[in-house]
């Protein structure tokens, strides 16, 4: 671990991230800072650290996953607590940043609660942010503060390309949203892109029409950030299938697996629709062992050396980036 005329570097880790936070901490050779989290029996909560924190810098590491809210307190309690005990520079890591999909008003009347939380997070006290591949780049604006948005997707590519036939792959853009994405990583592979045509009548339904692009006899990889209710990525790779691809691997960032991801993703794979699922561990997963052919890639390296850059107060997240080339 690289050191400077700061004191130790203190990572506190909360209760949506207490696996990352252990990686993190293994990478940069440190041990998670000692912290008291109390939950009351009327559902108020305590954060406090257990050690000095005046004129230290601090990384607080939390997902707000589910339970949703309750990890959102702790978040703003813990940069409280830190901000009133005379930290000197408190930088939050969030793997998983809730209701980023409120990021726009669609209807009438509706919230921007992605604005919100920024706002709250900020006001509690957070003097950087760094979020994990953000819904929607917009969300960068939502905050004074500086914000790094980490891409996180190439890491599950790489895992996955390890399997697949490079001279036979299309990139897949799950929709008309992650075609940015899904053309940087087919431009970097030298490989053609598709893009499928969704449309969402209603919040956690999609329907998939069409397919942009040729996948006949093609390994397809669908590039996308999060699966929650899996219905649209499942259809997804029916669609594909009814198109002739050969195979369909998933590389996705966030495994939020509400119910019934699990269930149609096990049938999927049972079925032969698809072949391969990569997650992160931007969320904590209990299902690795239960869904057939799902493999977790870890964020600790990535994540700690960001931290790193933060802590020393130079360096460069590109040149991070570029430690993992997907071209390598």
């Amino acid at each position: 671990m690289a050191h400077n005329n700061h004191k130790e570097m203190l990572i506190m880790g909360l209760s949506g991230a207490k696996k990352i936070t252990e990686s993190v901490c293994k990478y940069l050779k440190v041990k998670p800072m000692p912290t008291t989290i109390s939950h009351f029996a009327d559902g108020e909560i305590l954060v406090r650290p257990e050690m000095t924190v005046r004129c230290h810098r601090v990384t607080v590491i939390q997902s707000l996953t589910k339970p949703v809210n309750e990890h959102i307190m702790e978040l703003l309690i813990a940069i409280d607590a830190l901000k009133r005990a005379s930290a000197e520079k408190i930088n939050v890591v969030i793997p998983y940043y809730a209701y980023a999909r409120q990021d726009r008003k669609t209807l009438g009347r509706e919230p921007i609660t992605s604005k919100l939380l920024a706002s709250l997070i900020e006001r509690a006290g957070a003097d950087r942010v760094a979020i994990v591949d953000i819904h929607s780049d917009q969300t960068q604006g939502f905050f004074d503060a500086p914000v790094d948005t980490l891409k996180a997707t190439f890491l599950t590519v790489i895992q996955a390309l390890k399997k697949m036939n490079t001279k036979n792959l299309v990139i897949v853009s799950p929709d008309y949203g992650g075609v940015k994405r899904a053309r940087s990583i087919a431009g970097t592979l030298h490989v053609p892109l598709a893009i499928l045509d969704k449309r969402r009548p209603i919040p956690n339904q999609a329907e998939v029409t069409n397919v942009l692009g040729d996948v006949n006899g093609k390994d397809c990889l669908i590039s996308d950030d999060m699966i929650d209710t899996a219905g649209t990525i499942v259809a997804a790779c029916r669609v594909l299938k009814q198109k002739g691809a050969k195979s369909i691997t998933i590389a996705a960032t966030h495994g939020v697996l509400s119910n019934p991801a699990v269930e149609r993703l096990t049938k999927a794979v049972k079925e032969k629709t698809i072949s391969n699922i990569y997650l992160t561990n931007s969320i904590e997963s209990v299902y690795e062992k239960t869904i057939p052919n799902l493999q977790i890639v870890d964020l600790g390296k990535y994540l700690s050396e960001v931290i790193e850059t933060y802590y020393n107060d130079h360096g460069s997240i590109s040149k991070i980036y570029n430690h993992y080339n997907l071209r390598k």
